[in-house]
This record gives structure tokens, sequence and C-alpha cells, in this order.
């Protein structure tokens, strides 16, 4: 039986490249998630809510976190079979909006590797900072690594 290497647990992985926040990618992501929120698809809108620029639907820091994903997807010492994955669950701790022009890198952490039924579940928590270093949002998933047949 394939199961994920339990020792990757906790191990933290070298920050993403600077990811720039752009506008036209944050009115992409809106409109594909069906976001309907003016501020995330007008500049004035969002300005007139006190904001420097568009803001990103809540969900935008998967675009981040996704970066940071590759990383321990790509690591022979996790093991992680990308074809047996299934995304499991998704969550966000937001300390503020991201907004178009953030320049943002992620930091991720393998949060836990648990077996069950065959399976292994991987949690993964990346924290997103903006180019001052300062804590953006908290993206956590969890992805299931299916077992051999």
């Amino acid at each position: 039986m394939r199961v994920v290497n339990v020792n990757v647990q906790g191990k933290k992985y070298a920050p993403s490249a600077p990811y720039l926040v752009g506008r036209e990618k944050l009115r992409e992501f809106a409109h594909a998630v069906k976001a309907t929120n003016p501020i995330n698809l007008d500049v004035f809108a969002a300005q007139a809510a006190g904001y420097d620029d568009i803001v990103a639907a809540p969900t935008f820091g998967v675009v981040i976190q996704e970066r940071s994903l590759a990383t321990v997807l790509s690591d022979p010492e996790a093991d992680i079979d990308f074809s047996r994955v299934v995304h499991g669950d998704q969550r966000f701790i937001h300390e503020r909006p991201i907004v178009a022009g953030d320049e943002l890198t992620g930091e991720l952490e393998v949060a836990s590797v648990k077996s069950l039924g065959g399976h292994s579940m991987v949690t993964f928590e990346t924290k997103i900072f903006d180019a001052s270093k300062k804590l953006v949002c908290t993206a956590i998933s969890t992805l299931v690594v299916r077992g051999d047949e």
C-alpha cells in the first residue's frame, strides 16, 4: 500500500517567488468564481469603499497557495503521486483583503499527514505575506491521496 511519507509532517518549504497581483487577474478570477461584488471588478467602487484598488474575491489566495503546493508536490521526500490526489477541503483566514498591486509570497508547511482507510490526508498551511512581510492570509487545504487499488 502506498501512502504519503509521514516524515514530511511539519516540514516547511522555501517561500514561493513573488507574485504581483494584477487588476485583470482579479477581474478574471472574480468572473470565474461568480463574484458580483463591485469592489472585485471596478476600481472606482473599490476606492469608494476605502481600498487602493480592486479587491480580490476571498478565495483568490488559492492562486498563491497553488504556487507553494507545486514545490511540495514535486518533493521526492513527500512522495505524493498527484495523479491520485483529490481535493478535500479549502479554508482561508484573512488578515486583510488582497488587492491589485500586492506582491505576495507563500510559505507552505505540511501541517499534518494522516492515514485513513488506505488513503492519506495531507493538510497544508500556506502563510501568504506581502512585500513588507506582513501576513495577509493563511490558506489551509487538505488533499486526499488515494492509496493503491
